[in-house]
């Protein structure tokens, strides 16, 4: 069945989706429409054959199942009131870290059916996480949708507590910049093992890549995968016994996730 899908801000995130949608075969193209004031990326958005405007009156749309919120959290007090009048039919997917269902449902109308949606910065290489939140609004069927539309973009989840919105950006929302940090500390670790620069980067990308990809499709538990790579009295056991020694690492990890999630309550707020 034909969707009618009105995607608000084409820049990073909205670009990244429009492509993952299309090259996945989700939508066509002749079922999404693209507002985007900036008239570069809109003319972008119009590359891939889909309708764009830089205003929401101007796409001639009285209804919509779907209005997605690609925008910047500071702009969605201005941006989202003007999408009012297809409320209560139409299903609202907001992309903005931090902004909580209540800011919707104040804009939209309590009775508004509205997903809050937590993607990472992967999602625009199709290997993201997006974790789901949805409003007691929203029907099975549509949720059913939202979820198979967000795979195009990297593995989907959900939560049934908006509070765990928090945790989720700690882990997968910020995330990312963590595994980049430790791609940097490794490469400096390899130079100061007497590593040229570009070897010990090539060296530090790749055996992170190849880890995760084994964590995700060997179907072994990473403490297993782990054991696996250590031999008794071995090179790895020596480098483990400084990560693990009195839960170094687990402690700087849980440390770091703990202050990322203080910080997007506080940001909630």
């Amino acid at each position: 069945m034909s969707k009618r899908v009105v995607l608000v801000g084409c820049g990073n995130m909205g670009y990244a989706m429009l492509k993952g949608w299309l090259a996945a075969g989700k939508l066509s193209a002749s079922e999404i429409s693209v507002v985007e004031p900036n008239s570069d990326l809109r003319a972008r958005a119009e590359g891939h054959g889909v309708s764009a405007a830089a205003e929401p009156g101007s796409l001639g749309l009285t209804e919509a199942d779907l209005i997605i919120f690609a925008v910047k959290p500071q702009m969605i007090r201005d941006v989202v009131p003007n999408y009012r009048s297809f409320a209560p039919d139409a299903t609202f997917l907001s992309v903005a870290a931090g902004t909580a269902m209540a800011t919707f449902e104040e804009l939209l109308g309590s009775e508004a059916a509205v997903i809050r949606c937590m993607p990472n910065t992967p999602a625009a290489i199709g290997k993201g996480m997006l974790v789901v939140f949805s409003n007691r609004n929203v029907r099975a069927e549509v949720k059913a949708f939202v979820n198979d539309l967000l795979t195009a973009n990297g593995a989907v989840a959900g939560v049934e507590d908006e509070r765990l919105m928090d945790a989720v950006t700690a882990v997968s929302g910020s995330g990312p910049a963590y595994v980049f940090h430790f791609i940097e500390c490794l490469t400096a670790a390899g130079e100061k093992a007497g590593l040229p620069g570009e070897t010990a980067k090539l060296l530090a990308m790749q055996t992170v890549y190849g880890a995760a990809v084994l964590a995700k499709e060997s179907g072994e538990e990473p403490g297993k995968l782990r054991e696996q790579v250590t031999s008794p009295n071995g090179t790895t056991a020596a480098a483990l016994a400084i990560l693990m020694g009195e839960e170094r690492l687990q402690t700087l990890v849980t440390e770091a996730v703990d202050a990322a999630r203080q910080r997007s309550i506080e940001l909630g707020k």
